[in-house]
């Protein structure tokens, strides 16, 4: 039996919806994943899977959406990149028909987020989730390398880091679906391309950062992510994304000659320059 090689080529960076979009687009049950998802023990969100047009290419897009208490803003690119100006104002003034008022309004949301976990409060949830070992253990470790980059970007003890976008309940229903993902189509290997981050600052809840975020590079040095600068202005990385293919990578190249045996694309929320894909393929080597 020939081993199968999941391939993850993130030419337009990861994220860990991408990445569950990818997967769903691949051939995981998405109605096995809804049941999943619904059995998280918390509220204030919906999962919608569709299809959506990205870059002229029929993609699949995975969407936790979250209601109006739990919004923390991920896909608004004005919050995200309104404080960066150039030579028409804002960022993405021009494009999005946005104000620099309606960036300040967000600000304040983010002064009563409730939703800081602990790393122990995000693996109660996923105790509780009616999930295999396999899958549990898989986002266990996911959450396990995000907190560890946390805690050495703020200087921090492991127990102690305190999630913030991480511990939205979009991120850990992300997790959660990649490693119901990962767990369902059990490859033989994994294989990742170097991730494509861009270039610039984001606004966080820990303030204006520059890109590649903290976390991000951290957990690239702490498991030998290979990045890849593509002059992007814009965070192309999350820390999930990079988190979950750090946790699931078992090899470093694809075989000299092989076969691709099916392909997944996923979309990304926030709109760059870029394509915005992440592409998933089954792959088995010719012999």
């Amino acid at each position: 039996m020939d081993e199968r090689i999941l391939y993850i080529e993130a030419n337009s960076g990861i994220s860990g919806d991408m990445f569950v979009a990818a997967m769903i687009d691949l051939g995981v049950d998405k109605d096995m994943l809804t049941r999943a998802l619904r059995s998280i023990p918390a509220d204030g969100f919906e999962i919608e899977i569709t299809r959506k047009e990205k870059s002229g290419l029929d993609v699949c897009d995975f969407d936790v959406v979250l209601d109006a208490d739990h919004d923390n803003h991920d896909h608004d690119m004005e919050y995200l990149y309104g404080h960066e100006q150039d030579d028409e104002g804002s960022m993405h003034e021009h494009e999005h028909g946005h104000t620099h008022e309606h960036a300040h309004e967000h600000k304040s949301y983010h002064a009563h987020e409730h939703h800081h976990r602990m790393i122990k409060d995000v693996y109660d949830i996923i105790d509780k989730t009616d999930i295999t070992d396999g899958a549990k253990a898989i986002a266990k470790k996911v959450f396990d390398i995000i907190a560890k980059a946390e805690s050495k970007a703020h200087g921090v003890a492991l127990d102690q880091v305190h999630f913030h976008e991480v511990g939205a309940i979009d991120s850990i229903a992300d997790v959660i679906a990649a490693a119901v993902c990962v767990d369902s189509l059990s490859p033989d290997k994994v294989v990742v391309s170097p991730l494509s981050e861009g270039t610039g600052t984001v606004r966080t809840q820990h303030g204006i950062l520059p890109i590649p975020v903290p976390a991000v590079t951290f957990i690239a040095a702490d498991h030998q992510l290979v990045l890849r600068r593509s002059g992007v202005r814009g965070e192309l990385v999350t820390p999930t994304g990079a988190a979950i293919v750090s946790a699931i990578r078992t090899d470093e190249s694809l075989p000299q000659t092989y076969r691709i045996e099916g392909v997944g694309m996923g979309g990304g929320k926030r709109d760059y320059e870029n394509a915005g894909i992440l592409r998933a393929m089954w792959i088995t080597e010719d012999k």
